[in-house]
C-alpha cells in the first residue's frame, strides 16, 4: 500500500439507524473493546496513516469514541470520522473535546431514513459544523446521493446550508464539492450500489484502489480489501493472530493487488460493485 493509506476500522457494526442506501450487515452485532482497539492499532501503527472509525455502523453510538480519537492521534495517526449525525446533540460536548482530524456528516437525504427528515436533525449538524470547525476540524456535508431517489430533496436541503453558510462559496478542484466557510465543506457524490454477491456481474475492464491505498478492519479483527465489504465476503486474515504485513503479502491479497493492475478483478464480489465502476476507465 502507499504509504498515505487509510484503514477503516469499524469500531461497532451496530447503527441506531436502517437507511434504504446502506448494504447492513448479517454479521454478528459486535462492538470494539478498548483492549481490541489498543491492540489493532498497535497492528496498524507505522503503515497506516489516515484512522477512520467505521466500515459499518454508526460511530458515535460507541461509549470510547472520544478516547479512541485521542489514542489514535497519540499513536500517530490522522483520525478521521463519518457519521449520520443524528447524535451530534448527544455527544455535542464530549466530540468537540476530542475532535478528529476531519468529520463527514452524511446528510444524504429524508427519502433514506425519517430520521433525516426530523425538524431538529440538519440544524443540529449544521451548528455542530460550524463550532468544530471553529475549533479546528474540517467539517464535510455529504450528498451522495446524484442521480438516487434522494436527490429531489437536495433543494430543500440547500436552502438550509446557505442560510447557515451564506453566499459567496467557492468550487474545490475536481468539481465534487464546495468550500462553504473556512474548513466547512459540501461534497457531492453519486448514489451508488455495495458490492453484493447478489448483485448482477459487470463487464471489465477493472480497477479498484483496495489494498492500493486502504483496506478495512472488521469488527472481529478480520482484514477486507476496502471499505465496503459489508460481510467479510474477501477475508485476508485476522489482525489479532497475523500482522498487516503477513496478511498483504498473502496469496489472495496479492492476487485482488496484481488482477487490478491488469485491470481483471479476481474476486466475484469485486465483479459486482457499483462504486468500482467509475474507476473502470483508469
Amino acid at each position: 500500500m502507499k504509504k498515505n493509506a487509510k484503514a477503516y476500522l469499524e469500531i461497532t457494526n451496530l447503527c441506531n439507524l436502517s437507511c434504504s442506501f446502506c448494504h447492513g450487515t448479517r454479521r454478528a452485532p459486535r462492538t470494539m473493546t478498548e483492549e481490541e482497539f489498543l491492540f489493532l492499532t498497535e497492528r496498524l501503527r507505522g503503515r497506516i496513516k489516515y484512522l477512520y472509525f467505521h466500515l459499518l455502523g454508526e460511530p458515535l453510538i460507541h461509549p470510547l469514541l472520544p478516547r479512541f480519537i485521542a489514542h489514535a492521534r497519540a499513536a500517530g495517526f490522522t483520525p478521521m470520522l463519518t457519521t449520520n449525525g443524528t447524535l451530534l446533540r448527544a455527544r455535542r460536548e464530549e466530540l468537540l473535546a476530542s475532535l478528529p482530524e476531519k468529520i463527514s456528516i452524511s446528510l444524504h437525504a429524508p427519502a433514506a431514513n425519517a430520521a433525516f427528515a426530523d425538524a431538529g436533525y440538519l440544524d443540529d449538524c449544521l451548528a455542530f459544523a460550524k463550532e468544530a470547525a471553529a475549533r479546528g476540524c474540517t467539517v464535510a456535508l455529504r450528498l451522495w446521493n446524484l442521480g438516487g431517489e434522494g436527490a429531489r430533496e437536495n433543494d430543500a436541503i440547500l436552502a438550509r446550508i446557505r442560510a447557515a453558510f451564506p453566499a459567496p462559496w467557492t468550487a474545490v478542484r475536481g468539481g465534487a464539492g464546495e468550500r462553504l466557510s473556512s474548513r466547512v465543506f459540501l461534497e457531492w457524490g453519486e448514489e451508488f450500489d455495495w458490492p453484493d454477491l447478489a448483485a448482477p456481474r459487470a463487464e471489465g475492464p477493472f480497477f479498484c484502489y483496495g489494498l492500493r491505498d486502504q483496506i478495512g478492519v472488521l469488527a472481529d479483527g478480520t482484514v477486507v480489501p476496502c471499505c465496503l465489504d459489508a460481510e467479510g465476503t474477501v477475508a485476508l486474515g485476522n489482525l489479532h493472530f497475523s500482522s498487516l504485513d503477513e496478511i498483504l503479502s498473502g496469496e489472495r491479497a496479492r492476487a485482488i493487488y496484481d488482477g487490478f493492475s491488469r485491470r481483471e478483478a479476481t474476486e466475484e464480489l469485486c465483479r459486482r460493485c457499483g462504486y468500482a465502476r467509475r474507476f473502470c476507465k483508469l
